[in-house]
């Protein structure tokens, strides 16, 4: 009886040391499950960082890495467009529910961290920024014929007197950019600028003055009003 106790107590020994064997990994050394990552980096490298480019600038898509955007967008917007996409362009769901690989906790990871590390408070003090979506009103108050006057003062100097392409600016009457984009993404690049690519935001630069609520409307409704069917695309 001695000798099997004096057994078993040793195979108890033996199986309670197993995880110390060498090479054995330890358990906090166990790789994550995708819907287990909570560290920002990691989720904005492996969801958002090959469009809006790895430290949030320079990419295919809109600089998220930018506070004057970041003062623009409201962050239920952002949570949206992370969960949902935009459909009719480029931007893809992410939300488990909407059929892509991220939980409600991760995107919540992802907006709280571009605000925390890309936002700064001061970054439009003393200005009134124009309304994200201009609201219902603001959207059919937009007058196309007023906005290729605005066009031209405002913009033509970079993008070309038919928005083509100028000396310091890419052409944006571009039939494919203008069905890749929305009708908000318009608004959103007219108000907030693409500070990564030199393109100011409403404001304005080089003595031109800031644009009105009014004119934002005004040229955003121009530009809309230059989309062309594409082949391939529906409307």
């Amino acid at each position: 009886m001695t000798r099997l106790i004096t057994t078993a107590v040793a195979l108890m020994v033996a199986l309670a040391g197993c995880d110390a064997v060498p090479g054995r990994p330890k358990p906090e050394a166990r790789e994550l499950v995708p819907s287990e990552v909570m560290v920002f980096e990691t989720l904005y490298a492996r969801n958002c960082a090959g469009c809006h480019g790895h430290t949030g600038r320079l990419g295919a898509a809109r600089a998220l890495n930018d506070p004057v955007y970041l003062a623009v967008v409201p962050p239920e917007r952002l949570r949206q467009v992370i969960a949902v996409g935009v459909p009719g362009t480029a931007q893809p769901a992410f939300a488990l529910s909407a059929g892509g690989p991220l939980t409600d906790q991760q995107i919540e990871v992802l907006v709280r961290g571009m605000e925390e590390r890309w936002r700064r408070p001061d970054a439009l003090a003393g200005h009134e920024i124009p309304a994200y979506d201009g609201g219902r009103a603001g959207r059919e108050s937009g007058n196309a014929d007023r906005g290729r006057g605005v066009f031209a003062r405002a913009c033509a100097s970079c993008h070309g007197d038919d928005g083509r392409g100028g000396s310091r600016g890419v052409g944006i009457v571009d039939p494919s950019y203008l069905a890749l984009v929305s009708d908000q993404h318009l608004r959103t690049t007219v108000i907030a600028g693409r500070a990564d690519l030199g393109m100011p935001d409403w404001r304005g630069a080089g003595g031109v003055e800031p644009l009105t609520p009014q004119q934002v409307s005004d040229v955003v409704a121009w530009l809309v009003a230059q989309r062309r069917p594409v082949p391939g695309r529906l409307p």
